[in-house]
């Protein structure tokens, strides 16, 4: 039977690929939306007032982002080098796609790949030219120059497929990633944890952006066991990595929250995190629901954790911007 040998929980974020001396510039961006903070809704403008007390201004100073991307990068290689050590045979990431693949008229709650390849365009001038302030400069993070083309593991996606349906879960099938895209929460991984040496890998993609048909906490947490449970039931020796991609709060920072899911990591409680109301994991720290199943599936293995780092990189005296962590599991 395969056997899991590593876990790893990592933050994907743009800031992570951006020099640190324009980590504002996605602050034009911040400043024109409405932020989910703690079930409620926020401008801009009203959540730097409701956030004054923190005295954020001493958190976004140049030498202080500088520091913080420094963090987040030794980390990162803290990742890559246990990856390399471990030495996996196969790999699954559950990450989540923010219009990369999907679109408004289709949007599964799970889906898994069982195709045979995985390809990473390179984008074109013309999609680099539509991007949001502040994230062209981080495309190179997720995507190698000219693109990429990865093997996949047909066989074990059908039976995680065909596990999952079978846990009562109703997965999507994908022969192919729609469109010649991977979503960032793969590329990411594939880039700077794998360094582009990728193994045969099964994306599992989470919605955990868009409702309506957004899973709970509550049933990513099943979910993880359920796919532990497949992972191990799968008939090969297989050495198996599985990966979170995202999170943690963002795009504002709740680093109470993140706390929160932390200590339920290395508490092996993961269930804490599922009693969180479903209001506070919206935007970006919806991608907390890539965590969950992850983690809960490392407890059913028993795998123990370590946090490498934790690293909250603000970017506005709003308190916008992406906290990072970085966790292992190993037996």
């Amino acid at each position: 039977m395969a056997k899991i040998v590593l876990g790893v929980g990592t933050s994907h974020g743009p800031m992570l690929s951006t020099p640190p001396e324009q980590w504002d510039l996605r602050v034009t961006a911040d400043k024109g939306m409405r932020h989910p903070f703690r079930g409620q809704t926020y401008s801009f403008d009203e959540l730097a007032q409701l956030r004054t007390p923190e005295r954020l201004d001493q958190q976004i100073t140049l030498d202080v982002w500088r520091a913080r991307h420094a963090q987040c990068r030794r980390a990162i290689s803290e990742l890559a080098r246990l990856y390399d050590e471990v030495k996996p045979d196969i790999a699954v990431i559950v990450g989540n796609d923010q219009m990369e693949i999907f679109n408004d008229d289709l949007v599964p709650a799970f889906s898994v790949l069982w195709g045979d390849q995985i390809i990473n365009s390179e984008y074109t001038p013309e999609r680099m030219a539509s991007l949001p302030p502040g994230v062209a400069v981080s495309v190179s993070g997720h995507i190698p120059p000219g693109g990429a083309v990865h093997e996949a593991v047909p066989d074990l996606g059908r039976h995680l497929t065909e596990h999952l349906i079978g846990s009562e879960f109703d997965i999507t099938a994908l022969k192919r990633l729609p469109g010649d895209e991977t979503p960032h929460a793969f590329g990411f991984v594939f880039r700077q944890i794998m360094s582009d040496r990728v193994v045969p890998t099964v994306p599992v993609l989470v919605n955990t952006f868009y409702p309506p048909n957004q899973p709970t906490a509550k049933r990513c947490a099943d979910f993880g066991r359920a796919l532990f449970r497949a992972i191990e039931a799968w008939d090969s020796d297989a050495r198996v990595a599985v990966f979170a991609s995202g999170g943690l709060t963002h795009f504002t920072i709740d680093e109470e929250l993140d706390q929160l899911l932390l200590s339920a990591i290395t508490d092996g409680d993961v269930d804490r995190i599922t009693q969180v109301q479903e209001s506070y994991f919206q935007a970006g720290t919806s991608e907390m629901k890539n965590w969950i199943p992850v983690a809960s599936a490392m407890q059913a293995g028993s795998l123990k954790p370590t946090v490498v780092d934790y690293v909250p990189c603000y970017r506005s005296l709003a308190g916008t911007g992406n906290a990072m962590a970085f966790v292992h599991w190993l037996p």
